[in-house]
């Protein structure tokens, strides 16, 4: 099933063609944002979400798309259908992403949606809309360990025409290391949601914690948005969110993207799901060399993260 949601968005990326490029990251407040961004940032800070609006907040590759499925799922009593009515990055706008026109940016998209509305961001904390924590809005925080989180960041990077060039990978773990990537500091981003989660009723889940027992993390967020689903729901929401069926799902698998945007034959959007993929890329010298980095950049944190499970 082709919706009109789908060819609208499509087409609208088309029509853009050679706008499209790989664009620069220029600073805000500190932290490295595409250049579209930046220049639109005080209208993305202006924002004032509904009160029955919900973030789902992550650094970018680590699950952001999973927990969006799930969500819409859950919100629509795990009718599969329901949820492909139109690609994901319309069904839950990317609050900050702005692109050359005719293509619709986060905010142009919400304006044309009523409340509640599902937005995603992949702002560090510091950077998300303060109406966001004034309103008291929900907010589902997802994490994923930093050597996988690196390694599908590297590949998205690699087909993803509008980041910048990523380089050689032992390149890029030094550029992961130093925060200098879109949306920065890894290190920073997962800290920052982590000192908060209690102060402002962030729901902090774990990559690694949905791999390993999907089921227990779908009841955790049917719990936190007060929803109540049966068991054969949920049981059928976690069969349409397994990474199969995403991967093979229109509406989820970014296949909406044309390829001059995202050049899926040079690595899927959706590539492998995996935790502890990383071992197959990480030279011993890089892992003992990140390692150290590691312990010095979450030094006092006792953010539980697993590289394997």
């Amino acid at each position: 099933m082709e919706g009109e949601g789908e060819m609208t968005y499509r087409e609208s990326i088309e029509k853009a063609g050679s706008s499209l490029m790989r664009f620069p990251v220029i600073p805000v407040r500190g932290i490295p944002l595409m250049k579209l961004i930046a220049n639109n940032f005080d209208d993305i800070w202006a924002f004032r979400p509904d009160p029955s609006d919900l973030l789902i907040a992550t650094y970018p590759k680590a699950g952001t798309t999973w927990t969006q499925e799930i969500v819409d799922l859950l919100l629509h009593n795990g009718d599969a259908e329901a949820c492909r009515r139109a690609p994901t990055p319309v069904r839950s706008p990317f609050l900050e992403i702005v692109s050359p026109p005719p293509i619709p940016s986060g905010l142009d998209l919400l304006r044309t949606m009523d409340p509640p509305r599902v937005i995603k961001t992949h702002l560090p904390f510091q950077l998300v809309p303060l109406g966001f924590w004034e309103n008291k809005c929900k907010t589902i925080y997802v994490a994923r360990n930093a050597k996988d989180n690196l390694v599908s960041y590297y590949y998205f990077d690699l087909m993803n025409m509008t980041q910048p060039e990523p380089g050689p990978f032992d390149g890029y773990v030094t550029k992961f290391m130093q925060g200098e990537l879109s949306w920065g500091s890894w290190y920073d981003h997962v800290k920052g949601y982590w000192e908060e989660r209690e102060k402002k009723n962030i729901l902090y889940l774990f990559y690694e914690d949905m791999k390993e027992n999907p089921r227990r993390e779908v009841v955790r967020i049917m719990k936190y948005l007060d929803l109540s689903v049966s068991d054969e729901v949920i049981d059928r929401i976690v069969d349409l969110t397994s990474f199969k069926k995403m991967k093979e799902n229109p509406m989820a698998n970014y296949s909406c993207v044309p390829s001059p945007v995202f050049d899926q034959t040079i690595s899927p959007f959706m590539r492998k799901g995996e935790v502890g993929d990383w071992q197959n890329h990480f030279s011993a010298e890089q892992s003992k060399m990140f390692d150290e980095d590691y312990e010095k950049q979450m030094k006092g944190s006792n953010i539980p993260f697993r590289t394997l499970i």
